[in-house]
């Protein structure tokens, strides 16, 4: 189903005719485009620029079967002419044979594979890493987690073994905590009364539900507002009518991806919590918070209407799973999932602003690009570029969550987890990513990042955003002094946050798809400063430089 960028009945007719023609365009030009004899495109998405430009996202079925890693998207000029393609298969997408597994015998070889129940198992075709391979898709779960497997349907070997769940903090770190013995035991913001700040009834309505303004008093971010529904005289529900009904509920503990099977969140004050865990609904607050001050930043920034461009509800659930140190964008439930911490090595909730704006960022790639990581190891950390490229999006819009949000008591900066009270006093930053010691997050790109743990990975394209934004060299930004360094001490003047932002998202939305790598990155901003600045500006140079300014150049990209 795919989504127009407008909302009105002539731009979802101006949207069919430009589907119609870019899935013309693909096959006239099949030999750029990669499409053959038996496969059909599927809209996604489809986005129409101010200046002209049309972009069609598709993903592939071959000869009815789901292609994973066929994912394109086609552009067009102003006329409708074919402008290109950016596609994810380098090579046309023909599988030979016929599957010699039965789908209970996938499914039986997906749940070994990864520990757990086995769903049904769906014949697809796996085109991903230069294969044409006819194979089964399965879901396997457990107790608290979720894995996507896929079975060769001819050898029966397992070619891939992925968490569904985007987690925020990756096995391979937590080992790393265990083994130094750190906690992590977060400061929390003051609960203390806020001017103007209290729990009130509707904002003028008399019919029931109505929009009432609300209270939540927070574990991070002190008190804040938050727009609730009166659902009758003196009831209210923590939902959120003017943000397409975006709610927060209480999972009890449970491990369940079904929003519903959540507890609403109910109370007859329209205050939430008390700034305290004593409460159930104060960390409840901080979600309700995160996840609204994201969905703002996107629809302010670049008019996005909800995670997938949809205007359709963002959803939380707190208090997820029994001692679960983590939190997590989970694509079954569309929703963010937070745990408790495990009250030794994470004593407290990972509700904290910029981890919700990096996990429902997760949401966003989903929706768009769907970066995917290259492969995942035994124990679930995930490796490839395009997952490092995942990650750190999500961390620069997680950051510029911050920057939109001005709370006082978490301040904006371009740091990533700074609230945990981890003792290297952030998980991950963007002036220069081999600061964090825990991850091991790289400066630089090589030959050798492809082995990378996708977050220490990220570390690439986040430093030269950084770079884009701010510029090379020593700078202080509110409280915190940064410093980045270059590749050959390449010295990069920062074109201002706002700017890279925008170039990033363009980029990301028309130019990137579920294998882009770093270098790939590096042309898809390229062409997307182009589309908003033009080829011969300021702005496009400096994005060549500041790739250039992390080792990703036109002369080292790989063959």
């Amino acid at each position: 189903m795919y989504r127009p960028d407008h909302g009105t009945d002539a731009a979802a007719s101006d949207a069919t005719v430009v589907v119609e023609a870019a899935r013309t365009a693909a096959f006239a030009h099949a030999s750029a485009t990669g499409v053959s004899q038996g496969d059909a495109l599927h809209a996604q998405d489809v986005m129409i620029d101010p200046e002209g430009a049309r972009h069609v996202r598709f993903v592939r079925t071959h000869d009815g079967l789901p292609v994973l890693g066929g994912d394109l998207v086609v552009h067009l000029d102003r006329t409708l002419g074919y402008a290109g393609v950016t596609r994810a298969a380098g090579h046309a997408v023909k599988p030979t044979g016929q599957a010699k597994l039965t789908a209970g015998q996938a499914a039986a070889k997906a749940a070994k594979a990864a520990k757990g129940d086995a769903g049904g198992a769906r014949l697809v075709v796996d085109a991903r890493g230069g294969a044409s391979a006819l194979a089964y898709q399965v879901t396997v779960t457990d107790q608290d987690t979720a894995r996507t497997v896929v079975v060769d349907a001819v050898t029966g070997k397992v070619r891939s073994n992925t968490p569904t769940r985007d987690e925020f903090l990756s096995p391979k770190l937590i080992d790393t905590l265990h083994r130094r013995g750190e906690t992590a035991d977060p400061a929390t913001g003051s609960a203390s009364a806020a001017s103007g700040l209290v729990g009130s009834g509707a904002t003028g309505a008399a019919a029931y539900p109505s929009a009432a303004k609300g209270t939540g008093k927070t574990l991070f971010v002190g008190n804040v507002g938050l727009t609730t529904t009166q659902t009758s005289r003196g009831h209210y529900q923590l939902k959120d009518p003017s943000r397409y009904g975006t709610e927060t509920r209480d999972a009890k503990g449970s491990y369940t991806e079904k929003f519903g099977a959540g507890t609403k969140f109910t109370n007859t004050t329209n205050v939430w919590g008390n700034g305290a865990t004593s409460s159930r609904a104060t960390v409840a607050a901080d979600a309700q918070y995160g996840v609204t001050k994201t969905l703002d930043f996107y629809k302010s920034t670049f008019k996005r209407k909800g995670i997938a461009n949809n205007s359709k509800a963002a959803q939380a659930m707190v208090h997820w799973g029994k001692k679960v140190a983590n939190a997590f964008w989970d694509p079954t439930c569309n929703c963010m999932l937070y745990g408790d911490g495990d009250g030794e090595m994470f004593k407290k909730p990972l509700v904290v602003l910029d981890v919700t704006g990096h996990e429902l960022t997760h949401g966003v790639v989903e929706a768009t690009a769907n970066l995917q990581p290259t492969f995942v190891d035994s124990d679930g950390n995930q490796y490839g570029e395009p997952g490092s490229l995942n990650e750190s999006l999500a961390d620069i819009f997680g950051s510029n969550v911050e920057f939109y949000a001005k709370n006082t008591k978490d301040t904006p900066d371009y740091l990533v987890g700074e609230k945990l009270g981890l003792a290297q006093k952030f998980l991950r930053r963007l002036d220069h990513p081999s600061l964090d010691k825990l991850e091991g997050t790289i400066d630089y790109w090589s030959a050798d990042t492809y082995y990378t743990e996708v977050h220490a990975g990220s570390g690439v394209s986040s430093h030269a955003y950084y770079l884009l934004a701010e510029g090379s060299g020593k700078k202080k930004i509110g409280t915190v002094t940064y410093n980045s360094p270059t590749y050959h001490n390449l010295k990069v003047k920062g074109i201002g946050r706002t700017k890279a932002t925008a170039i990033y998202y363009r980029a990301l939305t028309r130019y990137m798809v579920s294998s882009t790598d770093f270098h790939q990155a590096r042309i898809a901003t390229l062409k997307a400063a182009k589309d908003l600045y033009g080829a011969n500006s300021t702005e496009y140079k400096t994005v060549n430089t500041s790739w250039a300014a992390v080792n990703v150049t036109a002369a080292n990209t790989p063959r």
